[in-house]
């Protein structure tokens, strides 16, 4: 195996010292990093969507609403950045099967944010100001799901070099971006007008949600097979055995969000009849989740007591809690059951939990300079171990 080093570019300093340019730092800022700003904006939507509400829980919403739209703003430039001065990295990560479904992030962070200002942002900018910030977050981020549905899975079919050995729930961030425009669609079916607008952007929002659950379906016999006759994913990939429950606590929430509006924007029986799909799909679907949760904690345990150390990868187990939060919180509404509004609560205390601790090692990693790396590629070398088992496959 061959190693190659690359010395980045220098300028000398006028002290006669050499430091790097200063967009050299973007140089392995991926579309991975997207994922920051859809866990940071998850904690927002769901906690202010729970239906147990403690004094300033609101409040503090609002905030890390702010917090997760500046660092949308604050990344759209970095990346922007990143295509302009390292085109060559930038196509590589295109070419790399295991970055290239990382771009599914970018579509779901423009919909966590123009949804977040609908839900928690209108307390802050005004409802005004929050549709159209949705409407246009909205508009962009699914025209780059679709893209990004699409374009992904001809990369890998034409381009990259793929086996079912090497599978990973990575592998399911471009067919889940879909559904998380058929959850967050919903929120502006009141502001459209009554008649054809409404119920063009419902049964829109049922046709993602469709697209994306039938791709799913496709793909994770693929990961669950990969598990079951490869063993364990590679210590810092552990953390992405979460993203599956991305696409199941995302789909209980779509079902849930279009079954509300479903009064307002089609008529009997359909509008009923959605209300009881609502119950009838969401709860079993919650119940899978739950048990893939279960196994992903076990697995999760399994790594750390392995040595696994930091890595961007830690951001996978925080959207994907999310959405089984909001998904929890629909099925609480509809179905009146307490038990979902307490596993909502015990979710979303979880996702909290989480959050802290990858936005706390991500801060710490881009004070002491180990951040940005590599996508994938852990934070801190050396820390972790392998642990004796079956090969990864990876």
């Amino acid at each position: 195996m061959a190693t190659t080093l690359v010395r980045p570019r220098t300028r000398t300093t006028p002290a006669g010292r050499t430091a790097p340019r200063a967009h050299e730092a973007l140089r392995h800022l991926g579309p991975n990093w997207y994922a920051c700003v859809m866990g940071t904006a998850i904690v927002a939507t769901a906690g202010a969507t729970l239906p147990y509400q403690l004094p300033g829980q609101r409040v503090a919403c609002q905030l890390v609403w702010a917090l997760s739209a500046a660092a949308l703003a604050v990344l759209l430039v970095a990346r922007a950045g990143h295509w302009i001065h390292h085109r060559d990295q930038a196509r590589a990560h295109l070419l790399d099967p295991a970055v290239a479904p990382f771009y599914g992030c970018l579509s779901m962070a423009l919909l966590a944010v123009g949804g977040g200002a609908l839900i928690v942002g209108k307390d802050l900018i005004g409802l005004s100001a929050a549709v159209a910030v949705d409407a246009v977050l909205f508009t962009a981020g699914t025209a780059t799901a679709l893209l990004t549905a699409v374009a992904v899975p001809y990369l890998m079919v034409v381009r990259h070099t793929v086996e079912a050995a090497r599978a990973t729930p990575v592998w399911l961030l471009p067919l889940v971006a879909p559904m998380v425009s058929a959850a967050l669609g919903p929120l502006l079916i009141p502001h459209l007008p009554a008649g054809q607008p409404r119920e063009a952007m419902l049964l829109g929002c049922y046709a993602l949600f469709g697209l994306s659950l039938l791709a799913t379906l496709l793909m994770l016999p693929l990961v669950f097979g990969r598990l079951l006759t490869g063993g364990p994913l590679p210590l810092p990939l552990t953390p992405t055995l979460f993203l599956v429950l991305g696409p199941l606590g995302q789909s209980t929430t779509a079902v849930n969000q279009l079954a509300d509006m479903a009064p307002r924007s089609i008529g009997a029986p359909y509008a009923g009849a959605l209300g009881a799909f609502a119950v009838v799909y969401g709860v079993p679907v919650m119940g899978f989740a739950l048990l893939w949760l279960a196994l992903s904690a076990a697995m999760l345990v399994r790594a750390a007591r392995g040595g696994m150390g930091f890595s961007m990868t830690w951001w996978a187990l925080t959207f994907p809690v999310g959405t089984c939060v909001t998904g929890a919180a629909g099925l609480a509404r509809h179905t009146g059951l307490t038990a979902f509004a307490w596993l909502a609560a015990v979710l979303y205390a979880a996702l909290l939990a989480a959050w802290l601790a990858a936005a706390a090692r991500t801060l710490h990693g881009l004070s002491t300079g180990r951040l940005p790396a590599a996508p994938g590629a852990p934070a801190a070398p050396g820390r972790s171990r392998s642990l004796r088992s079956r090969p990864a496959g990876s």
